[in-house]
């Protein structure tokens, strides 16, 4: 491929999946679901909490997720903004998570101190952290990538513009942006969890405190839906870019993608609302309909 009569690549085709239609209609009811939040969470003064508005703006990086990713808005949509979208996203939702473990972390181990601490100031000024950091790492990540020539083929057997799919139509020494790409992303993955995992262990020395069962149940339970939604993306994120290289493949990077992309968007407005009677009483109300029975 490196010959006079090398074509460099600029569009690129999608292959995607055989079932895109099931796909199409999975992107509508993550639409609808996550507007549905969105909608609770404004109309109703009672979710006018930390932790509400964090579950707002990440309903909001979920539709962010859909509209970056439908498949016919990417026949018009260049795949450099595509892929920088999507990975500033992804950034984005890693610091997210870990300043949403921070919020639970502040409710149960100082929960007296709670109003004076996740103030709404602070609250504004952790979400604005994770959208400059996510976008931030992913214009360096996204710059280095596009430094890559392409030639030859311009197929992506994927269903959106990824970083794996990419690289490996391209014709040049790419060493250095896998080295880039690796670092940024151990920065903006691990020092997250990190903190996950510190509030974590932080709350679980205080739940293990609590003298009754039920007490400890009950604390444990509002930490349920999050650590569920960050066991969820974690595993999705080590499979498809730690897993060996053995096991790598197109259809297995396909499907993992998937679960990011589009699973995860189904399921968190489930994992968190469907056990919340607070925020299924709010909806209703919302929606016109009558109390919980």
């Amino acid at each position: 491929m490196r010959g006079e009569n090398v074509t460099k690549v600029s569009m690129f085709i999608l292959l995607g999946f055989s079932t895109m239609n099931l796909f199409l209609l999975i992107y509508l009811f993550v639409l609808v679901e996550n507007m549905a939040i969105i909608l609770t969470d404004w109309n109703s003064a009672s979710l006018h909490r930390p932790m509400y508005y964090f579950l707002g703006i990440m309903s909001t990086l979920e539709i962010w997720y859909v509209c970056n990713i439908i498949p016919k808005m990417l026949d018009s949509f260049p795949c450099r903004e595509s892929l920088y979208f999507f990975s500033s996203l992804v950034c984005t939702e890693c610091v997210l998570l870990a300043s949403m473990a921070y919020d639970h972390y502040v409710a149960i181990c100082h929960p007296l101190c709670y109003q004076v601490i996740m103030t709404t100031g602070l609250c504004v000024q952790l979400v604005a952290f994770s959208f400059a950091s996510g976008f931030t790492i992913s214009v360096i990540k996204v710059d280095f990538i596009s430094s890559t020539t392409i030639c030859g083929s311009n197929v992506l057997n994927h269903f959106f513009c990824d970083i794996s799919p990419i690289l490996k139509l391209a014709c040049t020494d790419f060493s250095t942006v896998e080295l880039v790409d690796f670092i940024l992303a151990f920065i903006i993955l691990v020092f997250p969890l990190l903190a996950t995992i510190l509030s974590y262990g932080h709350i679980t020395l205080a739940v293990l405190r609590i003298p009754s069962a039920t007490g400890r149940w009950r604390a444990f339970s509002t930490c349920a839906s999050h650590l569920t939604v960050v066991t969820i993306f974690y595993m999705a994120m080590i499979f498809m870019y730690v897993c060996p290289q053995a096991i790598d493949s197109q259809s297995f990077n396909k499907l993992i993608s998937a679960v990011y992309t589009v699973l995860t968007p189904v399921m968190n407005p489930l994992i968190y609302c469907l056990r919340n009677k607070e925020f299924k009483g709010a909806a209703r109300r919302t929606l016109g309909l009558g109390p919980i029975l």
